[in-house]
């Protein structure tokens, strides 16, 4: 069988040499590992045909023309958080200076398929629900914090905040919410492939999330079926291993849809006398229909 080919291009070899420790460490045997540092070679590699299955490279040794190669994945090495105007769109983009674990991680999630991990491991993607009868049980801490464990064990994830007024920002890094008006105008028509039409403003801190909505789904005139949609398409498309669905405390009609939805069900409870009453009216409204979840 034909190894998988990687190349890590940078002058740095300092700052390699631990990307490519970990390479040999996981996949000894198992890829066809090539470094280079000397830019007058990379060029000269790149002057002929080339089929790479992952290539990492340094900004500096990045152009254009690379993308006329045959290459499964690309990540360019930044030394600024920004995309730079030289990169392309459909270009993975690394900041230099993350850890190495998480560089390595993040290159792992994005390239399971490349890599081609054990088919039968590979199941199609859940939805896990994280659920609370009531609120201040840290549902959302606990939801985000597997999020992020299963995304550094080399799992694809999805976080998606279901809520009717969204105030998740505060524990992101990057807590502006959603501007663009044309994705409020396709959130509003919420077709079978929603996920494919909004899929653009996903972000990554560890693990992927849809970043926070500018106002509550009453103010922007949005059903709450609209994060049905989104899961549904999101599944549908197989972009990830697990979709983490965080909801509030409301049981209604459209929470009992998202219990459907999951394959399994989180219910966050608190020590309290109030948090255990209120689980156990939520489970009695539920009447043990999903309990295999």
């Amino acid at each position: 069988m034909v190894k998988p080919r990687i190349i890590i291009a940078d002058m740095d070899i300092n700052y390699i040499m631990p990307i490519q420790l970990r390479f040999v460490e996981d996949f000894f045997e198992k890829v066809e590992l090539e470094i280079i540092t000397d830019k007058s070679f990379f060029d000269e590699v790149f002057s002929t045909p080339q089929k790479i299955d992952i290539l990492i490279v340094s900004e500096d040794f990045y152009n254009q023309s690379i993308q006329r190669h045959n290459i499964g994945n690309i990540f360019v090495m930044t030394e600024k958080h920004e995309k730079s105007e030289n990169v392309d769109v459909n270009v993975n983009v690394i900041f230099k200076y993350t850890s190495i674990k998480e560089f390595f991680n993040e290159i792992i999630s994005k390239s399971s398929s490349v890599l081609k991990f054990d088919k039968t491991i590979n199941q199609e993607t859940k939805v896990i629900l994280f659920y609370s009868a009531n609120g201040g049980t840290g549902k959302t801490t606990v939801a985000m914090g597997v999020s992020a464990s299963l995304s550094k064990n080399y799992k694809r994830v999805l976080y998606i905040n279901a809520a009717y007024l969204q105030i998740f920002q505060y524990m992101l890094e990057n807590y502006y919410v959603i501007t663009e008006r044309d994705v409020y105008t396709k959130l509003a028509c919420g077709d079978d492939n929603i996920y494919s039409e909004i899929k653009h403003v996903i972000r990554r801190e560890g693990f992927d999330y849809i970043p926070p909505f500018k106002a509550s789904l009453a103010s922007l005139n949005l059903n709450y079926s609209v994060f049905s949609k989104i899961i549904s398409s999101a599944k549908k498309s197989g972009d990830y291993d697990f979709i983490i669905v965080d909801a509030d405390v409301t049981f209604n009609e459209e929470k009992a849809i998202l219990l459907t939805l999951a394959d399994k069900v989180f219910i966050v409870v608190n020590q309290t006398l109030n948090s255990i009453y209120a689980t156990n009216v939520l489970i009695s409204n539920i009447s043990g229909v999903h309990s295999d979840k």
